[in-house]
């Protein structure tokens, strides 16, 4: 039995990506603070809704989604019912598997894990990492959870706030980028929706040949960037706007604010 505690809209992408692999509406139970928002998730995916109580009593895996600044009071009102033998997923950004550790009071094994929303689709990128009590069979567990549904990847816990703010955030990201070549396309006389499909197919096509090619992006880029052409051109205008350096500062921003609601 899976419990998801704060299914909220990562909660409930886990959740519905967790039905398309294969596991059954009972199988899974769900928690959440209202009751209009409870009936929505039994509506639409015939789970159980429980207490956090329950849910920690009940169930073998643990999934906490809730956001970090609610991390410590769920992990206290659910403390008393979690025994050594259940594994505890820890979804939120910035929250230590110490953390969790510390406030179970028991050496429960628990797997820190940082997802993104194209889980929807089932092209998340999921990255694991064990913590003091954890071993390879729960993080075999917890890959067996999320690699339905996109790419699983495990990485030391010291590297979780970068993966946060990398990939945890980075579809965020691109859909900035998305929005700003659509409006230069309006900008430049293209119609909306055309521009929008034409960057869209840009993006996919341009994400598919760098996973599926091998090569490094910039092998990539270099191919499109002819002497003298638009494309150089463009990437001056980029580089004149120091926009790279931006991405750098901005991905360090989300990795510092990461801790900060992980430690407020």
């Amino acid at each position: 039995m899976i419990a998801i505690l704060g299914t909220g809209k990562m909660g409930e992408a886990l959740l519905s990506g967790l039905l398309r692999a294969g596991f059954k509406p009972g199988d899974i139970m769900a928690t959440t603070r209202r009751a209009e928002r409870a009936q929505a998730l039994r509506e639409t995916y015939g789970v159980r809704t429980v207490a956090n109580s329950e849910a920690a009593k009940s169930a073998d895996t643990l999934i906490l989604a809730v956001k970090p600044q609610d991390m410590a009071t769920l992990l206290a009102e659910i403390s008393p019912y979690v025994p050594a033998d259940h594994l505890v997923i820890t979804a939120a950004a910035g929250i230590t598997t110490a953390f969790v550790e510390q406030r179970l009071g028991v050496e429960v094994p628990v797997v820190r894990v940082m997802s993104n929303t194209p889980i929807r689709f089932d092209e998340a990128m999921s990255v694991i990492s064990a913590g003091a009590h954890a071993g390879e069979e729960h993080l075999k567990l917890a890959e067996g959870l999320l690699s339905p549904v996109g790419k699983v990847l495990r990485i030391p816990e010291s590297q979780q706030d970068a993966a946060t703010a990398l990939s945890g955030s980075g579809p965020a990201y691109f859909f900035y980028l998305v929005e700003a070549m659509v409006d230069a396309g309006i900008l430049l006389g293209m119609p909306r929706a055309a521009a929008l499909d034409m960057v869209t197919q840009s993006i996919v096509g341009a994400a598919v040949m760098l996973r599926d090619s091998g090569e490094h992006p910039v092998i990539l880029r270099e191919a499109v960037t002819s002497p003298g052409g638009t494309t150089i051109a463009a990437i001056a205008e980029l580089e004149r706007h120091s926009v790279r350096a931006a991405f750098l500062a901005a991905i360090e921003a989300a990795r510092d604010r990461g801790r900060e609601l992980a430690s407020g």
